[in-house]
């Protein structure tokens, strides 16, 4: 499996419209709109179990943000915001992250289908800012808590 520690970040800058700074598809016409992926990480556990593998590295689905403890399906047409520390990001939530091929390769053989109807959701930043490592508040208008 090739390296993927030059993936790996600890902060990632969103631009409204635009993307993640950095990203080889930001500010291109056909993701903006889908620029910012988001996945869960229980169903990539509940994926490797069900593969009789260990826990796999949310990094290998090349996902921009992986969130634990959050229902990241039921955000399509919904728009939320994330709070690290750092201010209010706002994205809106719309298709799926369709998983490819490459699944298998960097996973495990039938990660790929496997992760249909699992692997995250594509987004549109509404506002731009930092989204880092680590804890983050998910917040979803209208929804307890919010």
């Amino acid at each position: 499996m090739p390296e993927q520690d030059a993936d790996r970040r600890d902060r990632l800058e969103i631009r409204a419209g635009f993307g993640v700074v950095g990203d080889r598809y930001a500010g291109r016409a056909a993701h903006r709109d889908a620029s910012v992926t988001v996945i869960a990480t229980e169903p990539l556990d509940a994926l490797a179990r069900e593969l009789g593998m260990p826990p796999f590295d949310p990094l290998l689905t090349r996902r921009n943000v992986a969130l634990r403890g959050a229902d990241v399906e039921s955000l399509r047409g919904t728009t939320f915001a994330l709070d690290c520390g750092e201010g209010v990001v706002v994205l809106r939530g719309g298709r799926p992250a369709n998983p490819c091929a490459w699944m298998d390769v960097v996973l495990a053989p039938g990660a790929h289908r496997g992760m249909r109807g699992r692997g995250g959701i594509r987004c549109a930043p509404e506002t731009g800012g930092v989204l880092r490592l680590g804890p983050a508040v998910l917040m979803v208008p209208g929804r307890p808590g919010d």
